[in-house]
């Protein structure tokens, strides 16, 4: 089978600028036959997305990004082929939405201290009904002129390390898969990028099902790789273009990282096997 797959992007329901339908829309003037939805803590815009892609011929893949946490190091999952109606999960996903608002509320608090005038209430009215972020919080900075841009916010003020961050709660790598199992999904370790390889033997011990290996930050060297670390030990392999839209600046993205339709066959005979 061929065909472009896209299995990482993000809509206005978590940090992405565009809805489900735009985003699917786009997918499509792009070439995209497939595509994953992979909102973080956020399940709301897969409906959504699968109504459109049935307008215009994309399938849609149920996806989702959650984080975890090995001895302080953040570690992003993502989960494929879940049951987005599935209550233990939607329970565990409303209990980090409330995490990531009050995580939003100390750094603007810390924002505050540092001399910003920015309000919680202006990162609400910029998130809308996704799940708050760091994202958001850098929007609003450079629209009210306190940044020059997106990534100096983070750079300078709340990313790792910085005077405003702030640590948020993660799960850790084995109740992460465990809850998208019993879901009825798939768990993937999210760009993996230059994770020391001790950390993912421990995540593949972890009990992950696959490693996303396309992906804009990974090299040719590093997709070689992982893509040997897949078949080293009988994983999966995902991959897309973590497509955010807007002042991520990455629509050239959309359309040149993907992986063939051949990929999700593959995750569909796994899951098959799994409940055999």
């Amino acid at each position: 089978m061929s065909g472009k797959v896209d299995l990482h992007t993000h809509t206005s329901y978590s940090d992405g600028y565009y809805t489900p339908e735009e985003l699917v829309v786009k997918a499509k003037n792009a070439g995209i036959d497939i595509i994953g939805i992979s909102d973080h803590d956020n399940v709301k815009g897969i409906s959504e997305a699968v109504e459109a892609g049935k307008k215009v011929g994309v399938e849609v893949v149920p996806g989702l990004e959650i984080s975890s946490d090995v001895r302080d190091r953040e570690v992003h999952m993502l989960a494929y082929f879940f049951e987005p109606e599935n209550e233990e999960l939607e329970r565990y996903l409303s209990f980090f939405r409330e995490e990531r608002l009050k995580r939003a509320i100390r750094i603007v608090d810390k924002l505050k201290a540092l001399g910003f005038n920015i309000s919680i209430e202006d990162v609400l009215k910029r998130a809308k009904n996704s799940a708050v972020g760091r994202p958001h919080i850098a929007q609003v900075m450079v629209e009210e002129g306190l940044t020059s841009s997106y990534y100096e916010a983070f750079n300078k003020y709340i990313g790792n390390g910085c005077p405003a961050y702030e640590k948020k709660v993660h799960l850790s790598p084995q109740s992460a898969c465990k809850i998208i199992s019993d879901a009825g999904g798939l768990s993937f370790i999210a760009h993996p990028g230059f994770m020391p390889e001790a950390l993912l033997k421990e995540l593949i011990n972890a009990g992950v099902d696959g490693i996303e290996v396309i992906h804009p930050s990974h090299s040719p060297q590093q997709i070689k790789f992982y893509r040997g670390i897949v078949n080293e030990y009988f994983l999966l392999e995902s991959g897309g273009s973590d497509f955010h839209g807007g002042k991520r600046e990455d629509d050239k993205n959309l359309g040149k990282y993907y992986v063939g339709s051949n990929v999700v066959e593959t995750m569909r005979q796994r899951l098959l096997r799994n409940t055999a």
